[in-house]
C-alpha cells in the first residue's frame, strides 16, 4: 500500500509539474486553471443541469469538484468548520473519449480537507491516480471517495440526492457528519451556466446550500458532538479562469434570515476583479447578480504563511439592502497542500447576520 500511494503521489505531481507549474505565472492563472484546453469539451450555455448525472465524473472535461464546506458548534459551545473536497484532473484529452479501469487512466484525484477552530486550523491531503479503485465518484446512488476519506448518498428523494455522510481524518483531527437537506438544489448564473471572466470562461456549477449537518469531530484527540449546517458545491469544467485571472475571493454564506449568497471576485493582473454572485431565498429562489451591483473590500490583512491575507471584508449589495463585515473566524487558516490557499469559517455582521464560509486563493 505504502509503494502505490506513493506511486501515486509521485505521478500526480508530474502531472501537476506539467501542467500547473509555476502556479504563481499570471499567464496560466490559478494552478493552471487559466491554461490551454484544447481536445477537452468545452462549457456551453443552454446545457441542463441533470439529476443525478451531473453528480458524477465528466470525464471529457479537465477539471472538476465536489466540495462540502460546514460551520458546527458542539455541545460545550465550541464553534467548527470542517472541509472536504475531492478533485479530478485529466492529464490529456484521452480521457474525454474513456476512462480505463487500469493505470493508463488519465485521470488524477486529489482530496482536501480540514478542521478549524477558533484557536486551531489542521488540514490534510491524498493523492491518487484513477482507474485503479483508490478513489473515484459515482451518481447513483452517489459515491466520492479517496483512500478512506468518502462522501456517499445515504437518502435520495424525487432523483435529487438529499441526504449525505461525510468523513475524513488527518493529524490532530477528524470529523464524521451526516447532512439533511432542507431546501432544492441551485443552479448558479444562467441555469448552471456560470462565467468566470468577461473572455467568457465558464463552468458548469450547482449547489446545496440547505443542509443540516449532525455527527462529531474529533480534535487534539477530544471527540465532541457538533451540529450546524452546510454547503455542497459542484462544478466542472475545463478552462474555468482567463490566462491573465491570478485567484479568487469567494464566499458561501448563510443568514440568520433564512436567505443565502453565493459571491465570488476573480482577481486579473489589471482592473477591478470579476464579480458575480447568487442571491438564495429561504425557498430555494435565485436572483443572479453581477458587476457594479456587487461591492467587495478587504478591511483587514494578516500575515499568513508568510503573505498579506485579507481575513475581514466588507460586502455590500445596495440592491438588496445588504451591508456586511465578514471575520474570519481564525486568521491562519492556511491550507499546506501541494496548491496551497487560504480557506476558513467566516462570521458575517451587519445588515444580514450569519456564518458561511471563505476561500482565497492565488496569494
Amino acid at each position: 500500500m505504502t509503494i502505490k500511494l506513493t506511486l501515486s503521489a509521485l505521478l500526480f505531481n508530474l502531472v501537476l509539474t506539467i501542467a500547473v507549474s509555476g502556479q504563481e505565472s499570471a499567464s496560466r492563472g490559478f494552478a493552471g486553471l487559466g491554461s490551454n484546453a484544447d481536445g477537452f469539451k468545452s462549457v456551453v450555455p443552454g446545457r441542463e443541469i441533470q439529476f443525478p448525472g451531473d453528480f458524477g465524473p465528466h470525464p471529457g472535461f479537465r477539471i472538476e469538484w465536489w466540495y462540502v464546506t460546514a460551520n458546527l458548534t458542539a455541545e460545550d459551545g465550541q464553534t467548527f468548520g470542517a472541509q472536504w473536497t475531492l478533485f479530478r484532473q485529466a492529464s490529456k484529452p484521452k480521457a474525454a473519449t474513456s476512462v480505463s479501469p487500469t493505470w493508463s487512466s488519465t485521470g488524477f484525484w486529489m482530496g482536501h480537507a480540514a478542521l478549524t477552530s477558533v484557536a486551531h486550523h489542521y488540514s490534510a491531503e491524498k493523492i491518487a491516480r484513477g482507474g485503479i479503485g483508490q478513489a473515484g465518484a459515482k451518481p447513483a446512488p452517489f459515491e466520492a471517495w479517496i483512500d478512506d476519506w468518502s462522501f456517499t448518498e445515504i437518502q435520495a428523494d424525487s432523483g435529487e440526492q438529499s441526504a449525505f455522510k461525510i468523513k475524513a481524518r488527518g493529524e490532530n483531527f477528524s470529523y464524521g457528519l451526516d447532512m439533511i437537506a432542507t431546501g432544492p438544489m441551485v443552479l448558479h448564473g444562467d441555469a448552471g451556466y456560470s462565467v468566470k471572466s468577461d473572455q467568457g470562461q465558464a463552468s458548469y456549477y450547482f449547489s446545496n446550500p440547505f443542509l443540516e449537518v449532525q455527527g462529531s469531530v474529533t480534535i487534539d484527540g477530544r471527540e465532541l458532538k457538533v451540529t450546524g449546517d452546510a454547503w455542497l458545491d459542484r462544478e466542472w469544467s475545463s478552462q474555468p479562469l482567463a490566462s491573465d485571472q491570478k485567484g479568487w475571493d469567494w464566499f458561501s454564506l448563510r443568514f440568520d434570515s433564512g436567505e443565502k449568497l453565493m459571491l465570488f471576485g476573480l482577481r486579473g493582473t489589471t482592473g477591478e476583479p470579476f464579480k458575480s454572485a447568487t442571491w438564495i431565498t429561504p425557498d430555494g429562489q435565485t436572483k443572479k447578480l453581477g458587476g457594479s451591483s456587487l461591492q467587495m473590500q478587504p478591511l483587514r490583512f494578516a500575515r499568513v504563511a508568510g503573505k498579506e491575507i485579507p481575513v475581514e471584508w466588507s460586502i455590500k449589495i445596495p440592491s438588496k439592502n445588504v451591508s456586511l463585515v465578514v471575520k474570519a473566524l481564525n486568521d491562519d487558516s492556511w491550507m499546506t497542500t501541494s496548491i496551497s490557499y487560504w480557506e476558513g469559517p467566516v462570521l458575517a455582521t451587519g445588515s444580514h447576520p450569519g456564518r458561511g464560509y471563505l476561500e482565497m486563493t492565488g496569494y
